[in-house]
């Protein structure tokens, strides 16, 4: 992999982080209003925006080591919004079940995406 590709690939996958956070963000806006919907969001707002910004973190890296652990922060994080949405998704009545649906399946890859990185660091 060149160098220039490996940016754009650091780059595509900062968007696309981004935009999961985003997306996440928008979707929390439509839960209905109930104690256990703002504490569940309130989680899964703060793990989804974490993926991205322990990935731009590891992208900084000043070792191999300090990369590494930076980068298992961003699929733990990734982890927690899968955890997060699976348990909103499961136990209400959602207007837009399936924005959950599909945003559950963008948490699981990007964690197998970091799980890949991971393995390929090592």
């Amino acid at each position: 992999m060149t160098e220039q590709s490996c940016q754009k690939h650091q780059y595509d996958l900062e968007t696309r982080t981004f935009t999961f956070a985003k997306a996440v963000r928008q979707f929390v806006k439509t839960l209905p209003n109930t104690l256990a919907t703002r504490e569940d969001g309130k989680q899964l707002i703060r793990a989804s925006g974490s993926v991205g910004a322990n990935y731009i973190e590891a992208n900084e890296a000043f070792s191999h080591k300090d990369f590494l652990f930076r980068i298992k922060i961003s699929r733990k994080e990734a982890k927690e919004s899968l955890y997060w949405l699976r348990l909103i998704h499961e136990t209400h009545v959602l207007k837009n079940a399936p924005e959950a649906v599909r945003l559950i399946d963008e948490a699981k890859q990007l964690n197998k995406i970091l799980s890949a990185i991971i393995q390929k660091t090592k």
